[in-house]
């Protein structure tokens, strides 16, 4: 990717639901490395911009380009192989599997390993089944969780389960890592923890964090740049002490 070209880059970006118009000429740019926000209040249409960035909707007007090129239509599994990963705002886990299965699902969109090879456990087959292994319980243990990779994924506690959720991400290897809600439903000091491991995290991969949260204390802590959207619209960007003194989003959040 060129220097001076953004990692991602929405353009005039529209959604409309029948006569509703959930977005409207979303403009947003992320370098690369950078950890970003995207907030505002609830039904701004936060999670419809995930949904479009990860390919779950597909917009109605605008584009998306990501490394440069252009993903506006491209279904969802393209995207995670293009390095686009994502949590969701309600943890989706196999709950009946274990930890360390939940992790090892998402690296099997990488496997070169043939049906029959698969069926008859020949040795490229081992061999990526070792790697997989040995690749999940290091994300394990990154995240915390390593000790609990056999119990079963809706046992967790619910902060350990949105680090699972982050962990199963990070096992499709993105670029990209979009966070719903990251930090919904935990306490102050696990929320203090997860500003620490997400600092870490994109240090340690490399990554480029979009996320959308509603706790403003954590935004702030963590965030280098702010979205804000209200009813559709951009409303604001600029550092998190720009966007707090901005009269618009005081309006917005405080209504008058």
């Amino acid at each position: 990717m060129a220097d001076d070209l953004p990692l991602l880059q929405i353009r005039d970006l529209g959604m409309r639901f029948g006569g509703l118009t959930a977005l409207d000429n979303i403009q947003l740019s992320l370098a690369e490395g950078s950890l970003c926000g995207l907030i505002g209040p609830n039904g701004a249409g936060k999670t419809t911009v995930f949904n479009l960035i990860s390919g779950f909707l597909r917009p109605t007007a605008g584009q998306i380009f990501f490394q440069g090129a252009e993903i506006t239509h491209l279904p969802p599994h393209r995207l995670s192989h293009l390095g686009i990963g994502r949590t969701f705002q309600n943890i989706r886990l196999f709950n009946k599997l274990s930890v360390l299965d939940n992790v090892r699902v998402a690296c099997h969109w990488r496997a070169q390993a043939s049906f029959w090879e698969t069926i008859g456990r020949l040795p490229r087959f081992i061999r990526e089944e070792r790697h997989y292994l040995e690749h999940s319980l290091g994300l394990l243990a990154e995240v915390g969780l390593l000790e609990l990779a056999q119990d079963k994924a809706g046992q967790l506690p619910y902060g350990h389960q949105r680090r699972l959720e982050i962990a199963r991400a990070l096992a499709t290897r993105p670029q990209l890592l979009l966070l719903d809600e990251p930090a919904a439903g935990l306490n102050p000091q696990e929320t203090v923890e997860l500003m620490e491991f997400l600092q870490n995290l994109r240090a340690r991969h490399q990554l480029t964090i979009l996320l959308i949260e509603h706790n403003m204390k954590f935004v702030m802590g963590i965030c280098e740049r702010l979205n804000v959207l209200d009813h559709g619209l951009i409303i604001a960007e600029g550092t998190p002490s720009e966007v707090q003194l901005n009269p618009l989003v005081r309006q917005a959040y405080l209504g008058g």
